[in-house]
């Protein structure tokens, strides 16, 4: 069975350090590689919802099939 027959659109979106109580450790510190500690860089919340309108209000015609929505700042993608 193909997606498209259905005009089913999927997307994937890969949020990192966006600000909320889940993060709020974040605000004063972690860990670095270097062992230093210092503040994490974070993002509005607001962003991820503006991202997942974006993608919704696209036509069937067009898509984004993965984003990563991060701080600008953020030094390393996907250093865990």
């Amino acid at each position: 069975m193909r997606a498209a027959k259905y005009d089913i659109a999927c997307s994937q979106i890969d949020i990192g350090n966006a600000g909320s109580p889940a993060t709020a450790k974040l605000f004063s510190g972690l860990l670095q590689p270097d062992f230093s500690t210092k503040p994490e860089p974070t993002f509005e919340m607001k962003h991820v919802a503006d991202a997942v309108v974006f993608m919704a209000n696209l036509p069937l015609d067009a898509n984004v099939q993965f984003m990563s929505l991060m701080a600008t700042k953020a030094p390393f993608i996907g250093r865990g």
